[in-house]
């Protein structure tokens, strides 16, 4: 099994991912380009449009149409920002059959859950979930409505989705325990994992500089930003500066608050010198390939080993999803390996021959 079709591990067809994908702006087509006055060369011919066949699957006797699968592609590489006319025939073809082993796995899915009771309590509760992730109620309609659906037929598909998900715990119902035992002894194979490194929590105020700014220009940023920490230090809130004057887009939102990283999780500048200030401690300004940043340390944790005790019930939770996935894969396989289908995609270019390597010496 190459993934367990989406579907199945969110509950819901639909997702947040999905929506914002139709919202994508559309980029702008190149203008084409003039012709020479003479001798233009010939242009190349174009190459041949792939021919999908419709439909492009049967499965036990339902079809899967060819616009649906061109759909489901179309809105693929929307989520992910390609461009669709810069995609080899080879990566196309593979995508089709990526996106076509979903589809068939729903179907079936689906035809095996239809009985399953689903309460209109649980559908109102995923909508809650969706409205929650995209703000408001009016936020959640205007992302349905760019996206081409409705909202009955959201709710549809998140009835759909919650059917597949009770199907498919109840295949694999007690199958997906795990022990304290299991936990532990993860947690004596994998001890690197548990290595917490040193951290510092730090918040800024950035005074941003272009990278090929003038002299004269760096010189008064710098004045700037040293007359920001000269404010702080004189006992000037940190936050209510950083959201005034902190040309860090996040600041906002955050205060400047950059919450606990490593030594590798900054550049170099500002780790430097984030990790060799006190606790409360203001910095003159520190130059980076940003601009001139005024540092306060909020805290300072030593680096540690997290205690089993303290990682179990993490652990736990993620030790149950793996085998949760894993079981789920079983079922996934065992389902499609039995099942009608009909496949009539086009197979995937094979990738030209590798040359015959040189004959060693002798």
């Amino acid at each position: 099994m190459k993934s367990i079709p989406a579907f199945i591990l969110t509950a819901s067809i639909l997702t947040a991912s999905t929506l914002l994908a139709a919202d994508a702006p559309k980029k702008p087509a190149a203008p084409a380009p003039k012709a020479p006055a003479e001798k233009a060369p010939a242009a190349p011919a174009a190459p041949k449009a792939i021919v999908l066949t419709d439909p492009v699957a049967v499965v036990e006797g339902m079809e899967i149409k060819k616009a649906d699968l061109e759909q489901a592609f179309a809105r693929m590489l929307g989520a992910q920002g390609i461009p669709a006319d810069q995609l080899p025939d080879e990566q196309r073809i593979q995508g089709y059959h990526m996106i076509l082993d979903d589809m068939i796995i729903e179907k079936l899915v689906t035809k095996r859950s239809a009985e399953v009771k689903v309460t209109d309590e649980e559908v109102a509760a995923k909508m809650e979930g969706f409205k929650t992730k995209f703000g408001s109620e009016a936020a959640l309609k205007e992302q349905i409505e760019k996206s081409g659906l409705t909202l009955d037929k959201v709710k549809e598909n998140v009835r759909d989705g919650l059917r597949q998900e009770h199907w498919i715990d109840s295949q694999i119902k007690g199958k997906d325990e795990v022990a304290d035992a299991d936990a532990e002894d993860f947690y004596k194979k994998n001890p690197e994992q548990f290595k917490q490194p040193e951290q510092v929590r730090a918040s800024h105020i950035l005074i941003a500089v272009e990278k090929d700014a003038k002299p004269e220009i760096v010189a008064e940023k710098e004045k700037a930003a040293k007359a920001i920490a000269a404010r702080v230090k004189k006992g000037e809130a940190f936050d209510k500066l950083a959201k005034e004057l902190s040309e860090d887009p996040s600041a906002k939102e955050n205060s400047g608050d950059l919450n606990y990283f490593g030594r590798e999780q900054m550049v170099p500048e500002f780790s430097e010198a984030a990790f060799k200030m006190k606790k409360d401690e203001i910095s003159e300004p520190v130059r980076s390939q940003f601009g001139f940043h005024v540092i306060k340390v909020t805290d300072h944790k030593e680096g540690e080993t997290v205690t089993l005790e303290n990682a179990k019930p993490k652990l736990l939770a993620y030790l149950k999803q793996q085998k949760r996935q894993g079981e789920i894969e079983k079922v996934v396989k065992a389902i499609r390996e039995k099942a009608d289908v009909k496949v009539n995609l086009p197979d995937a270019p094979k990738p030209p021959a590798a040359p015959a390597p040189e004959a060693a010496p002798k």
